[in-house]
């Protein structure tokens, strides 16, 4: 397979295009609109004002829907602009947009972003990627450290989207990528992002220097093909790693959220099988690994359910353990026992079936 021709197999067009005012006049909203255009987007609006407005329907169920089809173009406000620490992920997190086109019965967003979940992206590009400059040599998670000093300052750029999953209609992933690529911002800064989509060609003859880390977020099949709608199937995805792994990215996992569901060892020793299949392919690949559990707040879970009210996702306060976070609220985890065994498996598998790859952490 030549993987500069690869061919995606999940792509999201949003039915509605709604542009702020503040946004309009923007080179890079100029750019988005030509991106939407192309991809066959009538329905594109520049607002009057800077208020998204016609989002809600007359159920949450259909404002949900009808904020899952609509891409936002706006202007970061300054608190996005102004980069934040993102242990234990990253030193710094850069948003290019805020909100995800996918439909993850457990996702992480709700409860965290307010309205409807629509997706927006920031038309203020350069203002967004100015905090890699200002913030590069900083930091504490990486940067100066013995096990990912080599990393450099590195930034994080999926923690409110997936990138890659609204890239062919923003094209802000590609601008990123090249220019920390190419040193725009010195030699010591680079970029992490992960995804459920499998969208990489325009990425894969980027400038990338080797300084943007992609991370696939794969999960056990009962867990993918259940939880995880509008994503790229998880065949799909490991194609896409393979396809950035030889084209020289360092890259990553993702295995999130690790739910202990039943006949969860033979379901995950399969996925980590399917990956080393994937990578069979390329000689000693950068892979790194990060193992993330399910966990719930109360608020999320109101969301959640007011999305999917018939969604299997098992969130019983009863069985877990409620944990407080660094911010003073309370999250569910699974037990103390559970987590231990779950965690004991995942380091013996992950060296069973990827002995090359580096786990960066378990939360």
């Amino acid at each position: 397979m030549d993987e500069l021709l690869f061919e995606p197999t999940r792509t999201w067009t949003p039915k509605h295009v709604r542009i702020t005012a503040a946004a309009a006049d923007l080179p890079h909203t100029g750019r988005i609109i030509a991106r939407c255009e192309a991809a066959g987007i009538a329905d594109i609006e520049v607002l009057r004002g800077n208020a998204l407005t016609g989002l809600r329907g007359g159920t949450e169920r259909e404002t949900y829907a009808r904020a899952k089809s609509t891409l936002a173009v706006v202007v970061a406000p300054p608190s996005a602009i102004r980069p934040q620490p993102i242990p234990p992920s990253a030193d710094w997190r850069i948003d290019l947009a805020k909100g995800c086109p996918a439909h993850c019965q457990y996702c992480y967003l709700a409860g965290s972003l307010s309205g409807p979940p629509v997706t927006r992206a920031y038309a203020n590009l350069d203002d967004v990627l100015a905090g890699i400059g200002t913030h590069s040599g900083r930091g504490s998670v990486t940067s100066g450290t013995a096990a990912r000093g080599h990393e450099g300052t590195t930034f994080e750029l999926s923690c409110y989207t997936d990138p890659l999953g609204i890239e062919r209609l923003t094209g802000s992933l590609a601008e990123a990528i090249s220019r920390v690529g190419t040193g725009c911002y010195g030699d010591d800064a680079s970029l992490r992002f992960t995804t459920k989509f499998d969208e990489v060609g325009e990425l894969l003859a980027l400038p990338h220097g080797g300084r943007t880390r992609v991370r696939f977020s794969v999960n056990a099949a009962p867990i993918a093909d259940r939880l995880e709608g509008g994503t790229a199937r998880m065949p799909a995805r490991l194609a896409a790693l393979r396809a950035v792994a030889l084209a020289g990215y360092p890259i990553g996992l993702t295995i999130a959220p690790i739910m202990p569901v039943p006949g969860w060892q033979d379901a995950y020793a399969r996925l980590l099988d399917d990956v080393a299949d994937a990578l069979e392919p390329v000689e000693h690949a950068d892979l790194t690994v990060e193992l993330i559990t399910h966990r719930f707040t109360a608020a999320s879970k109101d969301v959640l359910l007011g999305w999917y009210p018939s969604t299997a996702l098992e969130m019983d306060e009863q069985s877990r353990t409620a944990k407080r976070s660094k911010f003073g609220g309370l999250k569910y985890v699974y037990p103390r026992e559970a987590m231990r065994q779950m965690r004991t498996w995942f380091d013996t598998g992950v060296a069973r079936a990827l002995p090359e790859a580096r786990i960066l952490y378990w939360t």
